[in-house]
């Protein structure tokens, strides 16, 4: 693609006084010192406003220079060697940190010039540049082009610096669409690259760290259109597509407006990091927000600049498709492909795109609009909209009004969509990508782009809201049901899909208003289904679900699901069969939703087993709770039945279970005591504690790994477990604490790798995890001796304070510490050790690690095994807590 750089002012760069230096011999200090004053000059000049393409032109500019100066100090064959640009260097985009990309280009004579060549790459790196180069004759430029498209895009965009252009010519000749890659094949080919870049960042412009040049709807998008023009259409620049009738003149204005933007934020990010740095990190973001001039007001500066970020991200995504779908098109229908399909009075479909018949279909009827994404979604054969539908769409969306939304017809349309058996999650996004949802649905506009500034969700609210969707949809697809069987079978008994899609659609709509965005979003909903026909029965089943959205996760991760009267308290919420379904579904769309990371087998085995307690309380009856003794004793007699296989008596097990309280048993599975119990037996030196590891494959409890401990009781043993667990790179998900008569301790912690990973399959890990832990409980090693690791990069970009409740279980008599807080090394022998300080004793936790970001739950109790009642202590020990958390972070 040919280039013309612009001129370099002589405030940046003196051709004349550095060839004077080089004159003097003073290469290297020169060539340091002008490229230093040209980067100073170039940064000045983009804090002062100044257009970043044309700083990025400029810098190429003067890398010309610098390099042709320098080639000219040595002696080249005349006509048989060329210095040439390529790449980003090639096109005359040079960031300030970018690669220099050259290629030393020879001819076919017999004059060996590698001496000169290895003298003049030395000396680019004398001075310090980042170069990466080739050094290839015109034959493997043609043989690399052919197997390698890489090397051939590389090729189209190079410039000849130094040298005769006849070896270039004959390499772009040699390597034109008629020697190789025909335009059709090098269509494909980029578009496969492009769809594989794409899923690398989960097909969305909405990571909350989005790579500026590789992301969807990055600086690579366009490069990718500009390869795709310049192959087929002999198109010299994007600006020159509009003449060849692939944007109109509203459109080019996008492009190169939106292409600025990318292009400012790239030149930024390298100058505030002084290195090659194309990804949007959040620390980054604050600075570019402060770049930008913008300040905190109703929303955080950094979330209006990723806001303006993600918009353009998504014009320029869009453009994207319109312009590889025009040049589908074009190559159909250059050979001579005109499969047209007529729909209706209004649409038909032309190779597998839908488009309007006439240029006033949505003028004449606005429910066309809608009715283009319905066809859509009931014909699988159509694999999307034609551009100059999209076209029409997005300038026909003034007549999206209130009259448009109060239309029956628009709303028997919509509910007839989300009914639809094809593509419906596509259907959507293409509805949010031209503008669609967010004008029928203005509650769900005011969301679109709306990044949520932690490390908990990984996707801005409206592209998690349509992954929810998506979700869902998968549930009903075969090959996921491996994955989610559980949720699979439990999505196929729905009466009405519908209403779990509108669940999902409305969960998060609340969010950005203030106050509780459960309530906000439910009163939302309910108004959308009352005025879309929705029976009344159906309307308060969708406006529960978005109310309750978060209940069944917090009740799992948060609460002693073990418990029946936890059970029948959720039960009762749920109240019957149906709701739990709608529900359970929900909420594992939500959490997969939210952050890939966030599901794990761990998660999912809590949420099967409330989902399978509470179906089991509400198959018994509301009216008919379990009693508490009834079930204690049935879990002690099948924890017998299972011992006496092995060769226990009754009389045995009692004598080895007199000092265990009701909760071992209330709490526990009988298959968990039944292994606790045959471990202390076997273990005969009482003075040394039992460790004893249960893998995954042996346990009831999803992949983690259960480590059961039987100590001696002391104030000091749960914070040195932990620092110890924490040295292992363990994660600790559930700890259970069972504090004997006879002054021993039954602790029980399941763990899993700190990146989530089960630990069960490593045979010689958990022999080496048993042995530490041994050791180091007879050992009485210090609980201080806490993983001092620094607190990640990611997370200390997130000042979020720690924050803490308490409160007391009349019914259990404990008290129930929450801490909220980033994660970080140690957390839990700090906390560990703040208890050993004031005294208390940790009955149970319940672990919780959402992205980078911990919810955790400890039932604890005074040295009287009584409930904190003072509330003066109560503050006292918060206050311990999140200082401790607090500083720490900010270590």
């Amino acid at each position: 693609m040919a280039t013309s750089l612009p001129p370099l002012p002589r405030d940046a760069f003196d051709p004349r006084a550095f060839t004077k230096s080089l004159d003097q011999g003073k290469t290297v200090q020169a060539c340091k010192d002008a490229i230093n004053h040209c980067t100073q000059y170039l940064h000045q000049q983009f804090r002062a406003g100044a257009r970043a393409g044309l700083l990025l032109g400029q810098r190429a500019a003067f890398m010309d220079q610098l390099l042709g100066s320098l080639w000219d100090t040595h002696d080249w064959p005349e006509s048989d060697i060329s210095l040439v640009a390529v790449g980003g260097y090639g096109r005359g985009e040079l960031h300030p940190h970018s690669d220099i990309d050259i290629m030393v280009l020879l001819g076919e004579n017999d004059e060996d010039a590698s001496g000169q060549i290895e003298a003049f790459l030395t000396r680019l790196w004398d001075i310090g540049l980042d170069i990466g180069h080739s050094v290839r004759t015109v034959q493997d430029c043609v043989d690399g082009a052919r197997e390698d498209i890489t090397i051939l895009t590389n090729l189209m965009e190079a410039r000849v610096l130094r040298g005769p252009e006849t070896l270039m010519q004959d390499v772009r000749r040699r390597t034109g669409p008629k020697e190789m890659w025909p335009s059709a094949e090098f269509f494909r080919a980029k578009l496969e690259e492009q769809r594989a870049r794409h899923h690398k960042f989960a097909d969305t412009e909405y990571n909350l760290e989005p790579n500026v040049k590789g992301s969807p709807g990055g600086l690579r998008d366009l490069q990718i259109i500009g390869w795709i023009a310049e192959r087929q259409f002999g198109v010299e620049s994007l600006e020159r597509l509009t003449t060849e009738e692939f944007l109109n003149a509203d459109e080019m204005k996008v492009l190169v407006d939106g292409r600025e933007f990318m292009w400012k934020v790239r030149y930024a990010l390298h100058m505030v990091t002084g290195r090659e740095e194309d990804r949007l990190l959040f620390d980054h973001q604050r600075e570019l927000a402060k770049i930008w001039g913008l300040q905190d007001g109703d929303k955080l500066a950094v979330e209006k600049f990723m806001q303006d970020y993600y918009r353009w991200a998504q014009a320029l995504g869009m453009l994207n498709e319109v312009l590889i779908q025009n040049f589908d098109q074009a190559f159909l229908t250059a050979a001579g492909d005109h499969d047209v399909l007529e729909l209706n009075g209004r649409f038909q479909m032309r190779n597998g795109y839908i488009e309007a018949r006439n240029d006033n279909v949505f003028k004449v009827d606005s429910s066309a609009i809608l009715e283009v994404f319905l066809l859509s979604a009931r014909n699988d054969a159509i694999n999307g909209i034609a551009a100059p539908t999209i076209r029409l769409l997005r300038n026909s969306l003034h007549l999206i009004d209130d009259n448009f939304r109060a239309s029956d017809i628009n709303k028997r349309m919509f509910m007839d969509l989300l009914r639809s058996p094809y593509k419906l999650t596509r259907q959507l996004k293409r509805m949010l990508r031209y503008g669609v949802l967010g004008r029928y649905i203005p509650e769900f506009g005011s969301i679109i782009g709306q990044m949520q500034h932690d490390l908990f969700h990984a996707y801005t609210v409206d592209a998690h809201t349509l992954e929810v969707i998506e979700n869902m949809r998968r549930f009903q697809i075969p090959e996921f049901a491996e994955r989610f069987p559980v949720t699979a079978r439990v999505t196929s008994r729905l009466p009405k899909i519908e209403l779990l899609y509108l669940a999902g659609l409305f969960h998060d709509i609340g969010k950005g208003r203030g106050g509780d965005h459960s309530e906000l979003g439910a009163l939302d909903a309910q108004a959308f289904c009352e005025s879309h026909g929705l029976s009344a029965r159906d309307t308060k089943l969708v406006t529960w679900l978005v109310k309750s959205h978060l209940t069944m996760s917090a009740v799992s991760q948060r609460r002693d699901i073990s418990d029946p009267d936890v059970i029948l308290q959720f039960a009762q919420h749920v109240g019957d069969q149906n709701r739990l379904d709608y529900l359970f579904a929900l909420t594992v769309a939500d959490i997969n939703g939210t952050n890939p990371t966030l599901w794990n087998a761990w998660r999912g085995s809590l949420l099967r087993q409330l989902y399978t307690e509470t179906k089991r309380a509400l198959r018994r009856g509301l009216e008919n709770p379990v009693d508490k003794q009834e079930w204690i004793d049935e879990t002690r007699y099948a924890a017998i039945d299972n011992l006496e296989y092995r060769g226990f008596t009754v009389e045995e097990l009692e004598e080895l279970w007199k000092e265990r309280g009701e909760d071992y048993f209330l709490r526990e599975r009988a298959e968990d005591i039944a292994w606790h119990t045959e471990a202390i037996a076997g273990h005969h030196d009482k003075s040394k504690p039992l460790v004893v590891l249960r893998s995954s494959i042996d346990s009831s409890v999803a992949n983690t790994t259960q480590i059961f401990i039987h100590a001696r009781s002391s104030a000091q043993l749960f914070p040195t477990i932990c620092a110890q667990l924490e040295q292992l790179d363990l994660s600790v998900h559930d700890a259970r604490i069972y504090n004997a008569n006879d002054g021993m301790t039954l602790d029980t912690f399941s763990v899993l790798n700190t990146d989530g990973s089960s630990i069960a399959a490593d045979a010689a890990r958990l022999n080496h995890i048993r042995d530490h832990l041994a050791a180091a409980l007879a050992d009485n090693s210090d609980a201080s001796d806490t993983v001092q690791r620094r607190t990640p990069r990611a997370k200390k970009s997130f000042s979020i304070p720690t924050e803490t409740t308490m409160s007391v279980d009349e019914i259990k008599n404990y008290s129930v510490l929450e801490v909220a807080t980033p994660d970080r090394p140690g957390l839990l022998a700090r906390i560990g050790r703040i208890f050993v300080d004031f005294g208390i004793v940790l009955q149970a936790a319940k672990i919780q690690t959402l992205g980078e970001r911990v919810e955790d739950v400890f039932f604890i109790t005074d040295d009287k095994q009584q409930p904190i009642t003072d509330q003066a202590i109560c503050d006292a020990i918060q206050q311990a807590i999140c200082e401790e958390l607090d500083e720490q972070a900010a270590a």
